[in-house]
C-alpha cells in the first residue's frame, strides 16, 4: 500500500495523463485514415497542432500564465487532432489554421481557459468553418484517390486548382442527395447498391475508420478514462431513431448500422460527447446528453441541410448541460430528496 496518499486515491491522474491516453486512442483511426487517403492526413494533423500550440502560447503569454505548464498538458493537441480528423482530409492549410485559432482563442481562452469552456472547442471550429466555407468543408476525396502524395500536398498548400476534380461528397451526403433529387423511384437499396461508393455497409473505407474510432473508444473505457454512459447514450439515441424510421420505411431511410459507422458518429460518440468540461457530469446527465445528441445528430443529417449533424447536435446540447445537471443531481447522503 502507498502510505503517501489516502487509500481512496487509486491512481495518479493528471490532465496530461488523460490527454496522452486520448491521443493514443485516436491512433488506430489515424492509421486507417492514412492507409485510405495517404500521408497527407499526418501533414494536416501537424498543421493543426502547430497552429493550436501557437495560439495557446499567444493566449497564455497575453494572460501572464506559465507556458510550460499549460502547453505541456496536451489539451491543445487533443483539440488540434480532433479538428484535423473532423475536417476534410484535403482541406487547404489556411482552413485548418482558421479552425484551430478559433477553437483555442475564442472557444477556449475567451471563456476562461482549460476547464471553463462551455462549448466543445473542436466542434465550434467545425461549425464555424462549415457555415463560413461550406464548399470547402463538403469536399471529401474517395478512398481510392489515384493521385500521389505530391498532388495531395499541392491541394493542401494551394498549388493545385484541381480540388473539385479530386473530391466529392461523403457517402452520407451522396445518399441523402440521391433520395431528395430522385424522381421518386430511387430507394436506399438501389442507391447503396453501388459498392464502389458504399462498400460493405457505411461507405467504402470510411466504415473502417469508424470501427477504428470504436476500438480506441473502448480502450479509453477499459482504461477508465471515460465512462460508458455518454457513448452508449449517443449510439442508442441515433440507433433507436434510425432503426425506427428504417423499419417504418426502409426505402427512404438507411439502417442504423449505416448511420453509426458513417460520418462523424463514432468520433462523436467516443471522443466528443465524452468531453468532461463541456459535457454533463452526473451519470443520468451523461446518458441524457448522449441520447439527445445522437438523436439530434440523426435528425440534422437526414432532414437538415448539412451532410452531418454531430457538431451542431453537440453544441446545442452543450447549451443544455447546466439544466440537465441541475435536474439529475443525486440526493445528498443522509437526505431524502435532491439538494
Amino acid at each position: 500500500m502507498n502510505f503517501n496518499t489516502p487509500p481512496y486515491l487509486t491512481q495518479n491522474v493528471s490532465v496530461q495523463h488523460v490527454m496522452l491516453q486520448v491521443l493514443a486512442a485516436l491512433l488506430p483511426g489515424i492509421a486507417v485514415y492514412v492507409w485510405l487517403i495517404g500521408p497527407v492526413v499526418v501533414v494536416q494533423i501537424a498543421i493543426t497542432t502547430a497552429a493550436s500550440l501557437l495560439a495557446e502560447a499567444f493566449m497564455l503569454r497575453l494572460l501572464n500564465k506559465p507556458l510550460g505548464l499549460f502547453l505541456g498538458d496536451g489539451s491543445a493537441i487533443v483539440t488540434a487532432w480532433l479538428i484535423a480528423l473532423a475536417f476534410p482530409p484535403l482541406a487547404p492549410w489556411w482552413l485548418l489554421v482558421v479552425g484551430a485559432l478559433f477553437a483555442i482563442i475564442v472557444a477556449k481562452h475567451l471563456y476562461g481557459g482549460l476547464g471553463q469552456n462551455p462549448f466543445n472547442p473542436a466542434m465550434i471550429a467545425f461549425a464555424v468553418c462549415i457555415v463560413s466555407f461550406p464548399a470547402l468543408m463538403s469536399q471529401w476525396p474517395p478512398v481510392d484517390l489515384p493521385s500521389g502524395v505530391l498532388d495531395h500536398l499541392a491541394l493542401v498548400f494551394g498549388y493545385s486548382p484541381r480540388i473539385d476534380a479530386m473530391s466529392g461528397a461523403t457517402p452520407l451526403d451522396t445518399l441523402k442527395t440521391a433520395l431528395k433529387l430522385g424522381d421518386g423511384s430511387a430507394s436506399v437499396a438501389s442507391v447503396m447498391a453501388d459498392a464502389h461508393t458504399y462498400g460493405y455497409f457505411a461507405g467504402k473505407g470510411w466504415e473502417w475508420v469508424g470501427a477504428a474510432y470504436l476500438l480506441g473508444g473502448l480502450w479509453l473505457w477499459q482504461r477508465r478514462i471515460i465512462s460508458w454512459h455518454a457513448p452508449a447514450g449517443f449510439v442508442g439515441g441515433m440507433a433507436l431513431l434510425a432503426g425506427g424510421l428504417w423499419l417504418w420505411n426502409p426505402g427512404q431511410f438507411a439502417n442504423p448500422v449505416f448511420h453509426l459507422f458513417s460520418g462523424g458518429s463514432m468520433l462523436g460518440a467516443w471522443f466528443i460527447v465524452t468531453d468532461p468540461v463541456s459535457g454533463c457530469t452526473t451519470v443520468k446527465g451523461k446518458l441524457i446528453f448522449g441520447l439527445a445528441a445522437g438523436a439530434l445528430a440523426y435528425v440534422i443529417r437526414v432532414f437538415g441541410g448539412y451532410p452531418d449533424g454531430v457538431a451542431f447536435a453537440v453544441l446545442l446540447l452543450n447549451i443544455c448541460v447546466p439544466l440537465i445537471d441541475l435536474y439529475t443531481q443525486p440526493p445528498i447522503f443522509g437526505m431524502k430528496g435532491k439538494p
